[in-house]
């Protein structure tokens, strides 16, 4: 009993001291999404001090395929790093700690001497292996769910790893001699940032490569994929130390101490740390995210089971739900000139006292859960010659919602838990009438905080937490909500516009296939 009470006093000296040394330093998140690069700094308070931002542009070579620069992730995260730091007026060594989050399932290979990428990245919207996805479906496809937790499609690390060693000259010889790194976009910087070649969990586990039960490779998966076990990053729980940035980047060994797939970080930045906690980051896409505690739940209605976090000996798992396409089809909008900005798209749909029968199914990249439809296409229909700009800009913010509900009604459903409200964070949570009508077709509230980069400031609050700058339980103080949205749509004009938004996937779904 004494020998307890002397450590956990001395854990608890340790943890003081630690607090003591980084009183008055900032925590550091890099943000590395898909379209763009973004560096949050936070006080002890987990307020924001100082951020930069750079685009990070996406290049489409031929129908279907996405890829995107890794050189330019590096050099663009340097910059933004060193912008956050002048802006915020303090030296590199004054951040006490760093968080990475990225875009994951995004795939990069790289020579492991030279540290160059040896292609480009192959973005998660990337649709070329749907063809192998389907060939294999049948024989493996209740294997890779039940290790992985995750239906077998293109959106996922394996095949397009298995589709750069197939088809970029010499690299697969390169890998079987030991020549070549793979990473997600996570690992990709901490070896050009840190010089380690790691991970954690939440990325891992959407590789379908990873064991989420065992926590590790599985060599069945590598075997079936022809993936060499040597170019695999380590995995390391999320909230532990990973390295620090090498001093010659940035002027300081600044430590990196999470790392976390950008959907869990945002769950962990809404505080859902615990059972049924569950969130939902309008982005690029639309993600929603339910803590299930420490056991992993399969899906019968389309979801994904994944990790949550894992800190130390505990891992969290979660249900996730994914939209391919949910704020890009306003940004779709913009850039065929229909709309100016993001912005005025809510003035557009606040225009119009209801949609006319109008949807937009915005299927740009297939459609992910529930439905996991690779040749689904984008569809408008309802259009008639009264349709407007209005009725477009409206269509495509309730497309968000419409997306989002089929995602919570499968999530309740799997997990034997009913929502009481929905957190929403991200760019366009920003929109009013999205979290409005959200509210509205869901008939719960929608809570949206003060911070909508919850992605950062999960990474951030990740990483405080694993340097000893915070406990978990100093976490849930740490948040703040700007606006709570109640519902105020009748039931039955709630069932008669979802009934309307069904029909209309119905009519996008394998419209690919259909054409041959």
């Amino acid at each position: 009993m004494g020998r307890g009470l002397k450590s956990l006093r001395k854990k608890k000296q340790i943890k003081a001291k630690k607090r003591e040394e980084t009183m008055g330093k900032c925590v550091g998140a890099l943000d590395l999404g898909t379209t763009g690069v973004r560096t949050v700094l936070f006080d002890s308070a987990a307020r924001e001090v100082a951020s930069a931002y750079r685009e990070l542009p996406l290049s489409t070579p031929r129908p279907g395929w996405v890829e995107q620069d890794p050189e330019l992730m590096v050099r663009l995260a340097l910059e933004v790093i060193g912008e956050a730091i002048a802006r915020a007026g303090i030296r590199p060594g004054d951040i006490a700690a760093l968080g990475i989050t990225v875009q994951r399932e995004t795939s990069i290979v790289w020579d492991r001497e030279t540290g160059k990428a040896l292609h480009p990245a192959i973005v998660w919207q990337d649709r070329r292996t749907a063809p192998r996805c389907d060939e294999l479906r049948r024989d493996h496809g209740e294997l890779i769910r039940d290790r992985t937790g995750l239906p077998l499609d293109p959106y996922f690390s394996a095949t397009k790893l298995e589709w750069l060693l197939a088809n970029v000259p010499g690299l697969a010889e390169k890998a079987g001699r030991g020549e070549v790194a793979f990473g997600t976009v996570d690992s990709w910087l901490l070896f050009r940032l840190c010089g380690v070649h790691a991970t954690d969990p939440t990325n891992a586990s959407r590789t379908m490569l990873f064991d989420i039960r065992r926590l590790a490779w599985d060599p069945d998966l590598l075997a079936l994929f022809s993936v060499p076990a040597g170019i695999l990053p380590e995995v390391r729980p999320s909230l532990s130390e990973f390295g620090a940035t090498k001093g010659e980047l940035l002027g300081a060994e600044i430590p990196v101490t999470g790392v976390l797939g950008d959907q869990q970080a945002a769950l962990f930045g809404q505080g859902a740390l615990s059972r049924g906690g569950a969130k939902v980051t309008w982005g690029t896409g639309a993600f929603l995210l339910m803590n299930t505690g420490d056991r992993p739940v399969p899906s019968r209605h389309g979801l994904l089971t994944t990790v949550a976090y894992a800190a130390g000996d505990w891992v969290a798992y979660a249900l996730e739900g994914s939209v391919f396409v949910a704020g890009a089809a306003v940004q779709w909008l913009r850039d065929l000139g229909l709309i100016s900005s993001a912005a005025e798209s809510e003035e557009l749909a606040r225009s119009l006292v209801g949609n006319d029968g109008v949807y937009f199914v915005p299927a740009l990249a297939g459609l992910g859960a529930p439905h996991w439809d690779p040749y689904a296409r984008g569809t408008i229909v309802g259009l008639t010659r009264g349709t407007s700009r209005a009725h477009l800009a409206r269509a495509a913010l309730e497309s968000i919602a419409y997306q989002t509900t089929d995602l919570v009604r499968a999530m309740e459903a799997d997990a034997g838990i009913r929502l009481a409200e929905l957190r929403v964070d991200g760019g366009a949570a920003r929109n009013d009438f999205l979290c409005e009508f959200q509210a509205d077709i869901l008939g719960i509230p929608v809570v949206r905080p003060e911070v909508l980069e919850t992605t950062a400031l999960g990474a951030a609050l990740a990483a405080g937490v694993s340097a000893g700058i915070w406990e978990f339980s100093d976490i849930p103080e740490l948040l703040r909500v700007e606006r709570r949205f109640e519902p105020r749509m009748p039931l039955e004009e709630r069932e008669r516009l979802h009934a309307g938004w069904r029909a209309a996937v119905e009519r996008a779904r394998g419209w690919a296939k259909e054409l041959g």
